[in-house]
């Protein structure tokens, strides 16, 4: 076994696991937005509104959070 097969074989492998874990990715992406938990539809729309009055994407208060790490 040369060293262009040995390439060969390590470029495929590393070809299924970066397709693996787009797939994974997109499947976590997916089931995130299904349960309510990010909405990624804001997210796009970052490009289209972004006047300085515009709303923040994400209105929670950082002290609010801090509350809640503590209540667990």
């Amino acid at each position: 076994m040369g060293i262009r097969e040995l390439q060969g074989y390590a470029s495929f492998l590393m070809t299924i696991l970066f397709v693996v874990a787009l797939y994974g990715y997109i499947v976590y992406l997916y089931r995130s937005e299904k349960k309510g938990e990010k909405d990624y539809e804001k997210f796009g729309n970052i490009a289209l509104d972004d006047e300085i009055d515009s709303t923040p994407i994400n209105s929670s208060d950082p002290i609010s959070d801090e509350k809640k790490e503590r209540n667990k």
